[in-house]
């Protein structure tokens, strides 16, 4: 680099750091900025000679986070420096003890917390991914704080991962679409959320993300002047009554949007409600409710609600402390339009989350506390019984849940989240009560455990002493808390079992002149087709494993002579079979998938979950027990999968598609039409290299339905067939299932 291009990089360094310090959320007093100027210059000493894949200097990264933590997570000087000096120990010789030093305990804590987890043994059993998200989470334990600038570094990385590798775009982003955007919402951080969905689709989904961009862009004047239509009718309205407002007109995010397109099955155009409108208004506390229905009186007295689509979130607030009013309402021309109701307060919180929450109830003091749910979340990271994917399977779906409300005996208020069921909430009152809990009343009515509850529901547990958790327990609730309780008890019963088992075992193998040692104890488990030494002693102590069983074992453990010829030919007989086959594979010209950047030819399987086709965007997965299984990029398991098992990923893609074929799956419906199955038969026989092997068809109230399914070679004949159908008069829609 030249000394022009030094000098004007450190102008810009300084530049950003002035910047830091204008866009804080927290007032910043004399020691705070001090506190910040100094991890600023230790940051830039410590980063000096690094630069990122796009080539500018390493400290705008750092800079970059401090100032989303400080303008968009909202938090103070200890965070802002923590944020600063996130890096330095992983990236330089710069040790915890020496931030300690030089600065103060709580940054050299948060510092440790951010500095990346070390990598844990690739074990094919056990998912890195899920574990390093385990670890992560543990942080939570000292501090909210470092998740949250933990989430401010991802928007980051999210927002610059354009210099990166296709395959390492695709890890990061599926990563941040299972944890990190959950994660985001949890904590009320809804803009960043957003930012980190959408940045996520961008990634995992390209070509869907630029067509609904491109789309949004198209559309912007109508939509436009359609909000200042409704913003018209309803300013009139609220000037009248002197209300102190601002309107704000949003889309809806492009990840919500494609979110919509895909559970209604629905193009672009046919999604309604692709943005909303803002009312945010000025009140005292105490008017504050008040004003918020007065609005929703003016709205509905200009527009008719849909009453079942009114959330109020000022009655009671989520548990992530965001409150307003949603009010869906039929808007001109036909259109839903959602329009939500705010204080400045309650828009304060629902931008900034966390801080703005504890900044109102506090005073202005620096964010501080945690509540219910970082105590439930201890309380699941605290169990060490839980294998680390359904831990983060459990922990995400908590995330993500709607809430619901219902009501105790006494008529307190418990928030559970939506599909929650009768026994879920007796776990949520206390873990004794719902291990012993015999039954429950919603409403005064008896209702089976599994009950999914609603809001307004009024709960009573009925318990008993005698009362045990049995393996079904699990199926009868949604909520990890009580999953992990019933799991533990469980699993004390199994130990115990197994413990007497282990006993009767060594007892029985005696009389049939066995010793049971380690060495046997693996062969019994392989001769029963189990997993583990606990499985096996389990069985025994249930009785499911009987004496003539032990018998067989104790007969085949002593003929091994007879026993190795017999695998011996099997063996050959096997391989003799995969060579057929093999030569089959060979003989025929059949389409091939490759894998990899060499573009080898694997054996693999087409996944059922989503019946990929020549065509389809793929990647390939290695399994444990079935080899590579070949999925669709928009699998509904493709998220889970890219982000739990980064490392057993393959990239793969067709290369030849014109001699193998697929099976497709086609819904049908349309308005019941005379001569319609009639034409849509000709359409079909009419296109060529497409055969039908099953069809479906019926009407019903003039309504037609009807199933078909294809066998077709590739997916540019079957989007022809798709298109040709559309075109029958009376059609409305034609969508492929991806399920058998």
């Amino acid at each position: 680099m030249t000394e022009i291009d030094i000098e004007k990089e450190n102008k810009a360094i300084a530049q950003e750091y002035k910047e830091l310090l204008r866009i804080s959320y927290q007032t910043l007093s004399t020691e705070d900025k001090k506190l910040i100027r100094k991890a600023f210059d230790a940051a830039v000493e410590a980063h000096k000679d690094q630069r990122r894949k796009s080539g500018e200097a390493y400290i705008f990264h750092p800079i970059a986070v401090a100032k989303i933590v400080a303008s968009e997570i909202g938090l103070g000087a200890t965070s802002i420096a923590a944020a600063l000096l996130h890096d330095v120990v992983e990236d330089t010789p710069t040790t915890v003890k020496d931030i300690e030093r030089m600065f103060n305990p709580k940054v050299a804590q948060l510092v440790e917390g951010l500095t990346k987890i070390s990598i844990v043994q690739k074990d094919m059993n056990v998912s890195m991914q899920a574990e390093n998200f385990r670890k992560m989470l543990l942080t939570l334990y000292d501090d909210v704080r470092v998740i949250l600038i933990k989430i401010a570094d991802r928007l980051h990385n999210m927002q610059t991962m354009d210099s990166m590798d296709d395959h390492k775009q695709v890890k990061i982003a599926s990563e941040t679409l299972y944890i990190y955007a959950p994660l985001a919402h949890r904590l009320g951080l809804y803009n960043i959320k957003t930012k980190l969905e959408d940045l996520g689709l961008k990634y995992t989904e390209p070509a869907v993300y630029n067509d609904i961009v491109s789309k949004i862009k198209e559309t912007k004047e109508q939509q436009d002047a359609y909000i200042k239509d409704i913003s018209d009718v309803l300013k009139s309205s609220l000037n009248a009554e002197g209300i102190d407002y601002i309107i704000k007109g949003r889309p809806k995010s492009i990840y919500s949007i494609r979110r919509k397109m895909k559970a209604q099955n629905v193009t672009f155009d046919e999604v309604y409600d692709k943005f909303a409108l803002r009312i945010i208004y000025k009140s005292d506390p105490h008017d504050e409710k008040f004003i918020a229905w007065k609005i929703y009186s003016i709205v509905t007295d200009h527009y008719r609600p849909s009453p079942s689509r009114l959330r109020d979130w000022i009655s009671s607030p989520k548990s992530t402390g965001y409150e307003a009013l949603h009010i869906t309402v039929m808007g001109p021309k036909g259109r839903w339009v959602e329009i939500q109701v705010r204080s400045e307060r309650m828009d304060e919180i629902a931008e900034k989350g966390y801080a703005a929450h504890y900044k109102y109830k506090n005073g202005a003091n620096e964010e501080g506390g945690l509540d219910v749910w970082l105590n439930l979340l201890r309380e699941a990271l605290e169990n060490p019984e839980t294998n680390a994917i359904d831990f983060v399977e459990d922990f995400k779906m908590n995330l993500y849940s709607k809430e619901i409300y219902v009501f105790t005996p006494k008529g307190d208020i418990k928030s559970l989240p939506k599909g929650a069921t009768s026994l879920d909430f007796a776990f949520s009152i206390h873990s004794e009560i719902g291990i012993k809990t015999r039954g429950t009343r919603v409403n005064g009515k008896l209702v089976p455990l599994n009950y999914e509850l609603k809001s307004g529901d009024q709960v009573d547990i009925i318990t008993s002493p005698n009362q045990k958790p049995t393996a079904n327990w699990l199926d009868y609730v949604t909520t990890s808390r009580a999953k992990n309780k019933i799991r533990n008890v469980l699993n004390e019963n199994t130990k115990k079992i197994a413990e007497d088992g282990k006993e009767v075992l060594t007892r029985k193998l005696k009389h049939l002149k066995v010793t049971l040692n380690e060495s046997v104890t693996n062969e019994l488990v392989n001769f029963f087709h189990l997993k583990t030494s606990l499985d096996l002693f389990y069985r025994v102590g249930l009785g499911t494993i009987d004496n003539q069983q032990l018998k067989d074992f104790a007969a085949q453990k002593s003929n091994t002579l007879i026993n190795f010829f017999k695998n011996k030919i099997k063996r050959t007989g096997s391989n003799t079979a995969d060579a057929d086959i093999h030569k089959q594979v060979l003989n025929s010209n059949y389409d091939m998938l490759v894998f990899g950047k060499e573009q080898d030819k694997l054996d693999y399987k087409l996944s059922t979950c989503c019946n990929p086709i020549p065509g389809d965007q793929v990647f390939g997965f290695v399994t444990i027990n079935e080899g590579i299984k070949v999925h669709k990029k928009d699998c509904p398991n493709a998220i889970s999968l890219q982000s739990n098992y980064a490392y057993r990923i393959m990239p793969a893609k067709w290369i030849d598609s014109s001699q193998q074929e697929f099976k497709a799956i086609l819904n049908i419906t349309g308005m019941d039409t005379i001569g319609l199955t009639n034409e849509l038969t000709k359409v079909i026989s009419n296109n060529m290299n497409v055969n039908i092997q099953s069809i479906s068809l019926s009407g019903d109230a003039g309504l037609f339905k009807g199933q078909l399914t294809v066998i077709v070679q590739n997916i540019t004949i079957l989007k022809k067939l798709i298109d040709n159908i559309k075109k029958i008069d009376g059609i409305d829609r034609v969508t492929r299932v991806y399920k058998n």
